[in-house]
């Protein structure tokens, strides 16, 4: 009888610390999962343009604000946009291409990085072919709607962007998007020589999933916008324009102010919450069910211990 009520006492004990550790392990869990979103909400809000709208060189502000940001960061050196996208940003150039992919604009430690020249390009974009990389990030922040090209309805829709550097505006016209591998160096080699022009723009060319015919000549210079794919583990996404005197007007201007203020909505077709995966929030709510019906389990045993007891 002794060994039974003792075997019984140590059962609920098990049961008790066995209760304990699930709740334990729930609550961390959950914490997690809250520090997730909140972090996962800070590196995108960290990495979306708005963020360095006050420093965008403007006709009116005569690139008053563009140098207040290079006062800030002296390897701030050009703007990029790609019209009707979010690519809308300063441009760096380190000395060694690792410093901007863990770097912002304003020289801060940040996982977005920047968007950045290769180190080999000369910043006037004098070069016959300039390379600039930038992170490929969801909530289309930084290079993140490069692989959008892939779709032939996107590439011949956006055909201009804007390049300013040296107190001047540049127009882009883009002809190609390009699919290569990382390592790939007929593609990933900056300034190529006058010789070997020809042969590198024809190498492009051939690689590109779209092409529209601008009369793009070994004369010209050109940029690429070179971020990772989405498809391959080293496959790079590249949209390639040619750099003009010519500046461009952006024809999605309005479109973009009705697009912003639809932006605002808590919930975006992409299938997330204000910028949380719905998984997450899946996950989330139910670990906060199970993590009640547990409290509310133990706090029933409680009771029911404490009426057997008296």
């Amino acid at each position: 009888m002794m060994a039974r009520v003792i075997g019984k006492k140590a059962i609920k004990g098990i049961n008790s610390i066995l209760n304990f550790a699930v709740l334990t392990v729930i609550v961390l869990v959950s914490a997690f999962a809250v520090y997730a979103l909140w972090d996962s909400k800070q590196v995108y809000n960290a990495a979306d343009k708005s963020k360095y709208a006050i420093y965008k060189p403007t006709v009116e502000n005569e690139g008053k604000s563009f140098m207040e940001l290079q006062e800030i960061n002296p390897e701030v050196f050009a703007w990029l946009s790609v019209y009707g996208t979010n690519i809308d940003y300063p441009m760096t150039q380190g000395k060694t291409n690792m410093k901007y992919v863990n770097t912002n604009a304003e020289g801060q430690y940040s996982l977005t990085g920047a968007i950045f020249l290769d180190t080999e390009n000369s910043m006037d974009f004098s070069d016959f072919n300039s390379i600039t990389y930038g992170h490929h990030m969801e909530k289309k922040t930084m290079f993140g709607e490069i692989g959008e090209f892939l779709d032939k309805n996107m590439f011949d829709t956006h055909r201009y962007g804007n390049l300013y550097y040296d107190g001047k505006e540049y127009g882009i016209e883009f002809f190609a998007f390009v699919h290569a591998d990382a390592y790939d160096r007929t593609v990933f080699t900056p300034a190529v020589s006058q010789e070997t022009r020809q042969d590198y723009l024809d190498n492009l060319l051939a690689k590109a999933i779209h092409i529209r015919d601008v009369g793009v000549t070994a004369e010209d210079r050109i940029i690429l916008l070179s971020t990772c794919s989405a498809s391959s583990t080293n496959g790079r996404d590249i949209l390639v324009g040619r750099i003009t005197d010519k500046v461009y007007m952006d024809p999605f201007l309005k479109d973009q102010t009705i697009v912003e203020k639809e932006n605002t909505n808590t919930i975006d077709p992409g299938g997330t919450v204000i910028g949380i995966p719905w998984w997450v929030v899946a996950l989330t709510v139910v670990i906060t069910i199970r993590l009640i019906v547990l409290i509310a389990e133990v706090f029933r045993k409680t009771k029911r211990k404490q009426y057997d007891v008296n």
